[in-house]
């Protein structure tokens, strides 16, 4: 980390400012050569100055605002400039030129500002990781869930769980090391119970990874029903936009078109699919297969019938084949007809939600948006629990749980105990990948690669 660097930290195109920034041993020596300030005024920490960004020969190159902030109390723990210029692609591009024309500084790797926030020990791992989760989330909850992380909510978890595992680490390698001068004074029973008490804490955490997935990839949603029946225009209302083909001919979509929709802040994965039928159409027929192959992995059905012609043997197939899943029925078409009745659904679906709604006329939609809200709320934590969303940290802490239970099964069975403290050593540095206390450096490249040049 001897090299100073610099980047551009906003989005590239037309916005009100953009910001360019840098860090490093030289970052304030390069930010005095190329800032003119319009009043002389003491250099203080995080103090801005006006003024303006000048190049070697003197020209004004953008006016600006800068601010230099000085180690360690920084994003990065390092002396650092921050430049503050128009918007556009221009002016940005022709600040961070005059900050490259000095000595000794390079352009910033992807994710490396925050790479180096946590090598010098300023955030740990999980809240790096936390600083790209921020980024990418799509919905309130998410954003909720990544600053839960970036505030060491997680970290304070792994830590505890940590510090107990040291703790019986060391009361195992006592009796290794000591049998035979404690021999009576030794108690192994705590062992078992200490593993079983460990090992219910992180069957704890993990068992909000389900949880975490949604708010991450979103719920996954399918809309199903026989064709033309007003998949599609459901499909296009959520998204209040025409995305999908709406006709009046039967099995118009052929294939999955898969969409996000913020949901009042429910993240939906929402997948528009082929009516289930039997067809002699090969490239129909390919779209109903790929419809009953995602239903295996689906979270929640939206399944349309039509009123006007009431439930067909088509739609007693697709009932079969649900029944087992959360489902919302849509009884579609109220303004044609009413020709089903909630009670003949609920004798095939007891726990679905059914509304009566009219995709031509927007009827039934409000409600839809209640139901899922309840769903999703129904299993939902409390805003102050810990929630895994990242997937390297769920499969670490899974490899923890596996040396764990191994460790207990060990114990239980009366197995040496040289074997119980191999399988709790080795949890223990699981845990501590989590944080970032135990890991390779291609790892660590690996996590930072995914970050925004500039972050």
């Amino acid at each position: 980390m001897e090299q100073t660097i610099c980047a551009i930290s906003t989005a590239i195109g037309e916005s009100g400012i953009g910001i360019v920034r840098i860090s490093g041993k030289n970052a304030l020596e390069i930010g005095q050569k190329i800032f003119l300030p319009v009043t002389d005024i003491k250099r203080e920490h995080r103090k801005l100055q006006y003024g303006w960004i000048v190049n070697k020969e003197g020209q004004k190159v953008d006016e600006v605002l800068f601010v230099e902030m000085f180690s360690p109390n920084t994003y990065t723990k390092e002396d650092m400039v921050e430049v503050y210029t128009h918007g556009g692609v221009i002016s940005t591009k022709r600040v961070l030129e005059c900050i490259l024309k000095n000595k000794d500084i390079r352009l910033a790797e992807p994710g490396e500002f925050t790479k180096r926030a946590f090598l010098n020990g300023r955030i740990d791992l999980v809240q790096a990781e936390a600083v790209i989760d921020l980024i990418k989330a799509k919905t309130e909850q998410e954003h909720k869930t990544s600053m839960n992380q970036l505030q060491g909510r997680l970290t304070e978890e792994i830590e505890e769980l940590s510090q107990e595992m040291l703790s019986l680490l060391a009361h195992v390698e006592m009796i290794i090391n000591f049998t035979e001068d404690l021999e009576d004074e030794i108690d192994t029973s705590l062992i078992g119970v200490k593993i079983q008490n460990i090992l219910e804490r992180v069957n704890k955490i993990l068992s909000t990874k389900n949880h975490g997935k949604i708010l991450r990839d979103g719920i996954e949603t399918t809309i199903l029903g026989k064709p033309n029946v007003g998949k599609s225009s459901l499909m296009n209302a959520l998204l209040k936009e025409n995305r999908a083909i709406v006709t009046d001919i039967p099995g118009t979509t052929r294939d999955i078109i898969q969409e996000y929709i913020n949901l009042d802040g429910i993240l939906l994965k929402i997948n528009d699919t082929a009516g289930i039928r039997e067809t002699s159409d090969i490239v129909e027929k390919i779209g109903v297969d790929k419809t009953i192959e995602l239903l295996d992995k689906t979270d929640l059905i939206l399944l349309l019938l039509d009123q006007s012609t009431g439930v067909t043997a088509e739609d007693k197939e697709i009932l079969d084949l649900i029944n087992q899943k959360p489902v919302i029925v849509l009884l579609n078409k109220i303004d044609i007809d009413d020709k089903i009745a909630k009670e003949e659904i609920l004798k095939k679906l007891p726990h679905a939600y059914i509304i009566k709604s009219s995709m031509t006329e927007k009827k039934g939609l409000e409600e839809l948006v209640k139901y899922i809200s309840e769903i999703f709320e129904a299993g939902k934590l409390q805003k102050e629990s810990v929630i895994l969303t990242n997937v390297r940290q769920i499969h670490l802490l899974e490899e923890a749980r596996k040396e764990l239970e191994m460790a207990l099964e060990d114990y239980n069975h009366q197995v040496s105990i040289d074997c119980i403290d191999v399988s709790l050593k080795v949890a223990w540095e699981k845990l501590g990948e989590i944080t970032g206390e135990n890991i390779s450096e291609d790892i660590i490249d690996k996590i930072f690669a995914d970050f925004c040049i500039g972050k």
